[in-house]
């Protein structure tokens, strides 16, 4: 889990990653700052319907570094990474969720549920702030939205 003044950061960040990419038609998935040292990566994953091109990426991205250049509030240096969340796309909000009831994914729990906290399932829903998982013919769990670390599709070929 990224340090608190990271989190801050990075939901400062998706605010204004928001702001630029809705008017252009673009959903913001998920951004976050990973690694140390002497070069960290900010990276946003979008999509939009019928998914997203490399020029869709570049238009973000070049609109995105004269903002952030603009601003000036990230205090080091970085390296800006505009991408597609791919088949294995990360499920972040409880609409993602939603969106993808009856498809596979791998979720991480924060803490455990029935014992564990690695999952792979099917999503059936999101009812009152829980996550419906079939995770074996008949069998269901069901985990917080809130307590989810991670979660990914999972690609069914």
């Amino acid at each position: 889990m990224p340090p608190e003044g990271q989190q801050d950061l990075e939901a400062r960040i998706r605010e204004l990653v928001e702001r630029i990419a809705t008017p252009m038609g673009l959903e913001v998935v998920l951004v976050e700052i990973k690694g140390a040292g002497s070069r960290p990566v900010l990276r946003a994953y979008i999509d939009q319907p019928g998914g997203i091109t490399l020029a869709d990426c570049e238009r973000l991205s070049k609109r995105l570094s004269v903002v952030l250049d603009v601003e000036d509030w990230i205090p080091f240096s970085y390296a800006l990474e505009v991408s597609s969340p791919g088949l294995d796309r990360p499920l972040v909000k409880t609409e993602d969720f939603q969106r993808f009831a009856g498809k596979k994914a791998r979720i991480r729990s924060r803490i455990p549920v029935e014992g564990q906290k690695n999952f792979k399932g099917r999503i059936l829903g999101v009812t009152a702030g829980m996550l419906e998982l079939e995770v074996a013919p008949g069998r269901q769990v069901e985990i917080a939205v809130g307590e989810i670390e991670r979660a990914n599709l999972i690609i069914e070929i």
